[in-house]
């Protein structure tokens, strides 16, 4: 994908990777802490991650012998400009963001 507003929705559009995100809404973590709630494997864990950070969602750095990922926030101001252009959208507050995807987590997991 040319365009990186196309490559944000992509990386937005996986029920993994938002859950991701909100994760990372709490702290900086480690590859192997964002792993460890998901049912799939540290390879796919980290083809998602690649995905977000493509995307200019995240980052990622080695500390040490482990790598890290912390939330890019500012990534979203592109979409965010994107949606207002219609006007019926505000600019993305990541509160309500945030509560936005543990709304969605809470639906796919039933709860």
């Amino acid at each position: 994908m040319s365009d990186p507003l196309d490559t944000v929705f992509a990386a937005l559009a996986d029920p993994t990777r938002r859950a991701i995100l909100t994760m990372l809404l709490e702290d900086d973590m480690a590859v192997t802490d964002v792993a460890e709630p998901f049912e799939m494997s540290l390879a796919a864990i980290s083809k998602h991650l690649t995905i977000l950070t493509r995307a200019g969602l995240i980052a990622q750095e080695k500390r040490g012998r482990v790598k890290w990922c912390k939330l890019q926030p500012d990534a979203m101001q592109a979409a965010s400009v994107w949606m207002q252009g219609f006007g019926q959208f505000e600019p993305v507050n990541l509160d309500a963001f945030e509560r936005f995807l543990e709304a969605e987590l809470a639906d796919r997991d039933g709860g």
